[in-house]
């Protein structure tokens, strides 16, 4: 089995009180028994510590035998940084503008330099003039900008249930995104 992640962002590029959020975040998934309370070495990035798959995962996604138990990286990693979240491959870098609805994708897309840095939140379309954050723009394919990333290790096969997601994101206090990488 390929590996894979399956990453839950916030549609907002500065999330404020992101660690406070992130961690009451971990504390439902904890109560639910969806991952462990103490992290481990089952994380794939930074020094590896994750929180590691639970029991309760299993409730939370269509597929549960395709959830990575026995495996060695299974676990919750959070990304507190600014960060853009996307598929590693085959990503069409395709935005449009919500307002005007033409495709801004290039431009969208090189502006990143101004906004991984934090000079900026927002794209202006070039087109019609309408800004907004730039994850309030239209992408063809899932994907995230923000200071605040969830990245769930090898449990994309398993697929999330949307009642999940939704819940996910009503504790967030923001839509979010699901995106697929795979390795």
């Amino acid at each position: 089995m390929r590996e894979q992640q399956a990453i839950i962002v916030p549609k907002i590029s500065s999330f404020p009180g992101h660690e406070a959020r992130a961690r009451a975040i971990v504390r439902w998934l904890v109560q639910q028994d969806i991952v462990a309370e103490r992290q481990t070495t089952c994380g794939r990035t930074f020094n590896k510590m994750a929180y590691g798959i639970a029991p309760g995962a299993r409730q939370v996604v269509e597929q549960p035998q395709l959830l990575p138990f026995g495996q060695p990286v299974n676990g919750l990693e959070i990304v507190y940084k600014r960060c853009i979240f996307t598929p590693l491959h085959d990503f069409l870098e395709e935005a449009g503008c919500p307002q005007c609805r033409k495709e801004v994708g290039v431009e969208l897309f090189d502006r990143l330099e101004e906004w991984m840095p934090g000079h900026t939140d927002t794209f202006v379309c070039p087109l019609c003039g309408h800004e907004d954050d730039i994850n309030g723009f239209l992408f063809l394919q899932p994907c995230g900008f923000s200071n605040l990333g969830f990245i769930f290790n090898n449990w994309a096969e398993a697929v999330f249930k949307p009642s999940f997601l939704d819940e996910f994101a009503e504790r967030l206090g923001y839509p979010a995104s699901l995106v697929r990488v795979d390795l």
